[in-house]
């Protein structure tokens, strides 16, 4: 099983609407400035008490700045009993080699922390 997806096979998931669950670990704040569209936000530090909120998942990618975190969090991940069926990787260098649309903190969220998104883009995800 590979550990890393690369960003072109990650936004030929999300093109064809495949249950893949984008989960970026970045601050709150991060976030806000950009992110993958319809993404998720769960800060690294919270990852392991939110783990359970993957447990009906298929297929989960984790995401971070430069592709390092993210690689640390999808392993923590692959460990959980929650997730013990889905497929996790990490997208292979992080949103600085994404070159797809970014959302902003121009959107709301939903109550499970998935961005709504706006129609905004930035360049700036960090």
């Amino acid at each position: 099983m590979s550990d890393e997806i690369t960003p072109d096979e990650l936004a030929g998931l999300l093109d064809a609407d495949e249950p893949v669950r984008v989960v970026d670990i970045r601050s709150s704040a991060a976030f806000e400035r950009g992110h993958i569209p319809d993404s998720e936000n769960v800060p690294f530090e919270e990852l392991p008490r939110r783990v359970e909120r993957f447990d009906d998942a298929e297929h989960v990618v984790t995401v971070c700045p430069h592709g390092k975190a993210s690689l640390q969090a999808a392993q923590l991940l692959r460990s959980a009993e929650a997730v013990d069926d889905a497929t996790v990787e990490s997208l292979a260098g992080g949103l600085e080699a994404w070159d797809g649309p970014l959302a902003t903190a121009a959107e709301h969220t939903s109550g499970d922390d998935r961005a709504v998104p706006s129609g905004n883009e930035t360049d700036a995800p960090f």
